[in-house]
This record gives C-alpha cells, structure tokens and sequence, in this order.
C-alpha cells in the first residue's frame, strides 16, 4: 500500500472511530434523563382529568384495525373518546370499524371518507378531518396497525400534564418475528444518536432535536391549532416527523418517553417487508433532494460499512474494532428500551447496506415514476417538492 495513501486511509478510520465514540459516550450520559413511563411515580391519574380524542387513520386496514380499537376501548383512564376513519377503503375496514363502534357508542365514533379533497395527501386529509371534530383538551394520533397496553394513555397523558408539554411522543416497542427484522430494526434505532437525539428532546434550544412518530403523537390541542394543524402540512408523506418541527420551531414544548411494551406495532415482514415499507417514503425525509440522498448513502458506507472492511488491514483494524466495541455498547443502552438484542451489532454493516439499497430504490422509483402512489392515490413528484417543507 502507497504510505501517503495508507496514511489517508488511517487518519480517516481514526476520525470515524472518534466520532463514533463520541456519539456513543453522549448518548450513555443522556440516555438516562428520559423519562420512562414504566416507572412507578408515572403510574398515577393525568391532574385535572383532561379530556383526550385518540384519532385512527385506516385506509384498508381489515386485518388490524380491529385489534388497535379492541385496545383502545380497554383503556383505564375514562375520560377519552376515539375517532376511527375509514379513509376510501376498497375492504372491510369501514364494516369492521362500524360494527365496533354500534357496541360502543359512547366511546368510538365513525368518520367515513369517500373522496379525498384536491392538494391533500390521504392520511393528513383524514387526521386534519377528524381533529375538527374534536373538542378535547389533548388529541392522540396513532396508527391503524398499533397496540396499546391498558395503561399507556393514561400514563403518557399524566406526564405530558405533568410536564405541562405541548407534545409527547411514546416510543413504540417494534414486535420482531424474524432475525432479518430485528437486525434491520436494530439499525434504524441508532439513528437516534445521529438525528433527533432523544436526551436533547426536550431542550427548547435544541431546534434540530425534534422528532415525531405516528404511532404516538400526542399533543395539546391549542398547540396542535397554534401550529396549524396537518392543514399546513397537506402534502407532507413524513406527517409526524414533520409535526414533531413544527411545535418545536415553534418554541413550544416537546417531551419524549420510553415505555417498553405500553405502545407496539408489527412494522412488516422480514427484510423484504422492511424495503417495500421505506421505499415508499424514505426518499421524503431526504425532502426528495438527489444529492441530499447520494451524501446520506456515502455516510452510510463511510460510518457503517467500510469500518467492516477496515477489520482485515492492519494499519485500520485498531480503530474499526473501536468502532464495533461503541456500536455495540450503543446497542445494549437502546436495547433496554427497545428489546432489540445486542448481538445484532454483528449485522449492522448488512443492514447499513440494506438501507443504502433502500434509499436509492426510493430514490430511482419515484424519478422513474414522476412521484409516487401514497394510500391509492397518485402524488407527482413536483407536486410534493412544491409542498415539501424546508430542509433546515
């Protein structure tokens, strides 16, 4: 090897050993100031008893929606109504909400959507409907496909008043069937130290730390009207992220929460599942920018892949194996959290590569395409840069 080359080639993998425990001692440090819900001191009745409306977009969602409303009518804490919206479905999701909400009439309402309003995406048309119908003191929205554990509202809305937030997101518990899943899985939690780190949530002067999750986002209604609602966030495909932006741009407060088994959802099956999922919508959180897209997969291969190759050569193995030992401890403190077990450290080179193929997948189809197909109905992709909100 050419010594000016070999010495590029070292100050290079030291920097990214650097950077990497860098990022991992920080997150050993914040990790723990996030409140979990699970503790006994959250296990208490919200002050007050404000009202909340759990709202559920459903657009042919017969195999789930009725176990996701199953769960939310067993919620303990009583002063909670649901609104379940059948967004255009073509199966059975209509009936199948119709009938629940006939044996539940003070609990679940109905809001059926037969054609969707010209410059809106189908899911924030459904949600922004919905949460004008809503007159509570907090709105919930989640996912037709999501769990909840008898007491997870409860207890996210005692914090959330505790705190007196604007915003509460539950990190939802990932149900893994496959080792393909959890290794995939494994990968994208550690995004959370490089993106919106979950420590910094909370600090108002940590603008770029925001974050937003569909599964559980909760909000206090005037915050969620003071920000516009999903009225000024029609043609956004990453809706909750870029919810999460908002209030926090905003200046209002936002908390995050962990909570292992109180919200969970089965995203798909097996490594195909996965892409199929992401291709649809990865490329959005890249605000649909070519270059944006080709600098986030030479991160990728840079942090996460070439450290594995980095292993069989002497003068780099030093700093890759220092790379694997912070990955891996990254692993354990998130896996607390997530049940996402450490070994799968082992796969994170396979899954940063799995993600780079699903980024430009994302990418070439929707060029290919001239935009994309999002709950049955065609978006052009000039249409949705049009709309995209800024990068920064």
């Amino acid at each position: 090897m050419i010594p000016s080359f070999q010495i590029a080639l070292q100050l290079v993998a030291w920097l990214v050993a650097v950077i990497w425990l860098w990022k991992v001692i920080a997150a050993a440090f914040g990790l723990p100031r996030v409140p979990n819900l699970l503790l006994p001191q959250h296990d208490i009745l919200p002050a007050g008893s404000p009202s909340i409306t759990v709202i559920v977009p459903a657009r042919n969602e017969a195999a789930d929606i009725a176990t996701t409303l199953h769960s939310l009518l067993a919620q303990d804490y009583s002063n909670l109504q649901i609104i379940a919206i059948d967004d255009r479905s073509t199966d059975q999701t209509g009936a199948i909400i119709d009938t629940i909400a006939s044996q539940h009439p003070d609990r679940l309402r109905t809001l059926h959507i037969t054609e969707l309003s010209p410059g809106w995406l189908g899911k924030t048309h459904a949600m922004a409907l919905a949460a004008r119908q809503a007159p509570s003191d907090y709105l919930l929205f989640t996912d037709a496909d999501v769990l909840f554990r008898s007491d997870a509202i409860r207890r996210a809305l005692a914090h959330t008043v505790a705190t007196s937030a604007d915003h509460l997101i539950t990190v939802p518990t990932t149900l893994i069937h496959r080792w393909d899943e959890a290794a995939i899985l494994g990968f994208f939690q550690m995004f959370s130290l490089w993106g919106a780190r979950p420590w910094r949530i909370s600090d108002p002067k940590a603008k770029h730390d925001a974050i937003g999750i569909g599964a559980f986002n909760l909000l206090r209604r005037k915050a969620y009207q003071q920000v516009g609602g999903f009225e000024s966030l029609r043609m956004e495909i990453v809706e909750d992220i870029g919810l999460g932006r908002r209030i926090k741009r905003a200046g209002l407060t936002q908390r995050l929460c962990f909570g292992r088994g109180l919200v969970s959802l089965h995203w798909a099956s097996g490594v195909g599942g996965l892409v199929g999922v992401m291709t649809k919508n990865l490329w959005a959180a890249f605000r649909f920018y070519i270059w944006l897209a080709l600098l986030g997969c030479l991160w990728l291969l840079v942090f996460c892949v070439a450290p594995a190759i980095a292993l069989f050569f002497a003068p780099t193995r030093l700093p890759a194996i220092l790379i694997f030992a912070a990955v891996a401890f990254a692993y354990r403190l998130l896996g607390r959290h997530s049940g996402i077990s450490t070994w799968n450290a082992l796969l994170f080179p396979f899954s940063a590569l799995v993600f780079v193929f699903t980024l430009l997948r994302s990418m070439f189809l929707t060029l290919k395409q001239g935009g994309i197909v999002w709950r049955g109905t065609f978006y052009s992709l000039a249409e949705l840069r049009k709309n995209a909100a800024p990068l920064f």
